[in-house]
């Protein structure tokens, strides 16, 4: 199965760039798009609710601007990643938002629903659905999602734990369709092996937490810049959902990396509500303070606009598909 046109037509690069809790923005969503990937950010970032038809105005106006001065350039698409669970007590009001404004693709996750994969069909856009393992990978795809991230081991936020070959070799054994994988993947060979293990696309997070244009604070990125793989902690304690989270922001917080408790997932917190991180003896916020990354900020070593970021990755995949083409005429 081929992918849809607003998948490839106008990307430089095969690569979505993940949604990242408070971190994407306007700025950053521009600056990815014009850039040539698909930039996203979470509907919940926009608060209160009403800033969400700002940021929609604001990126819409932003990118036509651009297509009408290069024509020859167009930007990539964006897209709006909605939180579906229960506890996000906004999702109707945001998926009306977006409906309005035909977002041309809508990033759903924790949850996989009939519903709102027809609103946002109803106008033509596409939802890609975020999965851990085969099994919600499947349900997804009942419901009608259009395709699939697989958020394998190893990548920022809530990832899942199993190998992205194994992961991505299960759902290609019954899927066809639009296929992303996200996992550590911070450098331009990492694009190229994901598509060799069978996904189209890159979705790519924690490589633009250090980025110019990203809603992060200095000693955020400073943290990406210095961190690496061992560097990360996969825990439950903050959302009620496991995920990867700077050691040195957990022990800015009080916490022990080493011995950090286990959450109740009744508890689950998206950023709506209380939830999980109250339990937690520590102001500390998932998010806000418990910083999210992926094991790939290894490859981050300064923080730079996010045209170079794009560049970077396009040279480097661009010498590894060079390379490994050279390697198989030997």
């Amino acid at each position: 199965m081929s992918l849809p046109a607003v998948l490839k037509d106008r990307l430089r690069l095969p690569v979505v760039a993940s949604p990242m809790f408070i971190v994407s923005g306007p700025e950053l969503v521009i600056a990815q798009s014009v850039a040539g990937i698909v930039g996203s950010f979470p509907s919940l970032n926009a608060r209160p609710q009403p800033v969400l038809r700002e940021w929609l105005t604001r990126i819409t106006e932003a990118l036509a601007k651009h297509d009408a001065n290069n024509p020859e350039n167009p930007a990539a698409p964006y897209a709006v990643n909605l939180i579906v669970h229960k506890s996000n007590g906004r999702l109707e009001e945001d998926l009306a938002t977006i409906v309005e404004f035909e977002v041309p693709i809508v990033i759903t996750s924790l949850g996989a629903r009939s519903d709102v994969n027809k609103a946002v069909h109803s106008y033509g856009g596409i939802v890609l659905h975020d999965v851990i393992n085969n099994a919600f990978a499947k349900k997804a795809v009942e419901k009608g999602a259009d395709g699939l991230i697989a958020v394998a081991s190893g990548a920022g936020g809530h990832a899942g734990v199993q190998s992205p070959f194994a992961l991505i070799q299960e759902i290609r054994q019954w899927w066809d369709g639009p296929l992303l994988l996200s996992g550590s993947i911070a450098h331009g060979r990492s694009i190229l092996a994901a598509q060799a293990a069978g996904a189209d696309l890159a979705y790519i997070g924690s490589a633009f937490i250090a980025a110019d244009e990203a809603n992060a604070e200095a000693g955020y990125k400073q943290m990406i810049i210095d961190s690496t793989a061992a560097d990360i902690i996969y825990s439950n304690l903050f959302t009620g959902v496991h995920g990867n989270y700077l050691r040195g922001s957990i022990e800015s917080a009080g916490l022990d990396p080493a011995n950090l408790a286990h959450s109740d997932p009744s508890a689950m917190d998206f950023g709506v509500g209380e939830g999980a991180g109250s339990d937690t003896n520590t102001k500390a916020k998932p998010w806000r303070d418990i910083w999210g990354a992926g094991q790939g900020v290894g490859a981050v070593d300064a923080v730079l606009p996010v045209a170079d970021i794009v560049g970077r990755l396009s040279r480097e995949y661009a010498d590894a598909r060079t390379s490994l083409l050279a390697g198989y005429s030997r």
